[in-house]
């Protein structure tokens, strides 16, 4: 997928934020949208009790301050994007002590969830470091590894076909109707669950589905929700979070219009995520 050192992150930061904070700036302040700076780089995951929102939509997502973050195009490593298309990103994250989610948010004029010859997907993807020290942000390095969640637009599709189609089964049945077969992909959940210890050395990691994913395109937006046990049962190889605990996390999105894939995307460098403390009234309930 292709993910900078510390040195590098802010060199190219400096230039980023010059170009793309004045004008997010003038579009955000006038409907009460945080603008992350150099001054203030950070996401706040806040504390809410019962069930947290897996719909993009859910009322509860209001709660949760959205973050706007400027992206860059990845120049690092080949093939390089220079010059994206999806120009910002805005985030938002909950928790309630059990899970995590993420809300990211992005304009795209056009819906890419295929995958065929000559087509590409849209796509988004969170890395977190493994261990305290945070690494290459690309692709993470050697000794240095990340934990990747890449959500796929048609893996979203092909979980929603899937459960169109057992859902007409059910209603309509099979009796007496020729059976029309479909191949779709069975799939554990929308996200990939990846490990990244440098470039070319990006895999899948083994039992899926413990990061789910959830999204939503209307009106020439993206709308992707990420969610996650916040105990893991593999902790040399997730990301660890927990309530009160400062965890360090880089966006990416893919415009598959725009024929980006792999190394060719937009990117969100390292930045703080604060996940809330458990209200000690809560506690104490």
């Amino acid at each position: 997928m292709g993910w900078l050192s510390p040195a590098a992150v802010t060199r190219h930061r400096a230039r980023v934020l010059l170009a793309a904070a004045f004008i997010l700036v003038l579009g955000s302040y006038g409907l009460g949208v945080q603008v992350v700076s150099s001054q203030g780089l950070y996401i706040r995951a806040l504390y809410i009790s019962g069930e947290l929102p897996f719909d993009p939509k859910a009322p509860e997502w209001e709660k949760a301050t959205p973050i706007v973050l400027p992206l860059s195009g990845q120049i690092v490593t080949r093939p390089t994007l220079p010059d994206p298309t999806i120009k910002g990103l805005t985030v938002r994250a909950l928790h309630n002590g059990k899970e995590l989610v993420f809300l990211l948010e992005w304009q795209d004029p056009t819906k890419n969830d295929r995958l065929t010859p000559g087509t590409f997907r849209d796509g988004a993807a969170l890395a977190f470091p493994l261990g305290d020290a945070p690494a290459f942000f690309c692709m993470g390095q050697l000794d240095h590894y990340l934990n990747i969640w890449h959500w796929k637009a048609d893996w979203q599709t092909d979980i929603e076909r899937r459960k169109a189609s057992e859902a007409e089964r059910k209603t309509k049945g099979t009796e007496g109707e020729v059976r029309r077969f479909e191949v779709i992909p069975r799939r554990a959940s929308s996200v990939e669950d990846l490990l990244g210890g440098g470039f070319s050395t990006l895999t899948s990691k083994r039992g899926q589905g413990i990061v789910q994913g959830n999204a939503l395109w209307e009106q020439g937006q993206w709308r992707v929700v990420f969610k996650r046990p916040m105990e893991t049962r593999d902790p040399d190889n997730d990301a660890t979070f927990g309530p009160g605990r400062i965890q360090t996390v880089a966006f990416a999105v893919w415009n598959g219009e725009n024929k980006e894939r792999n190394g060719q995307k937009a990117i969100a460098p390292w930045l703080q995520l604060l996940i809330d403390p458990i209200p000690q009234e809560t506690k104490q309930g």
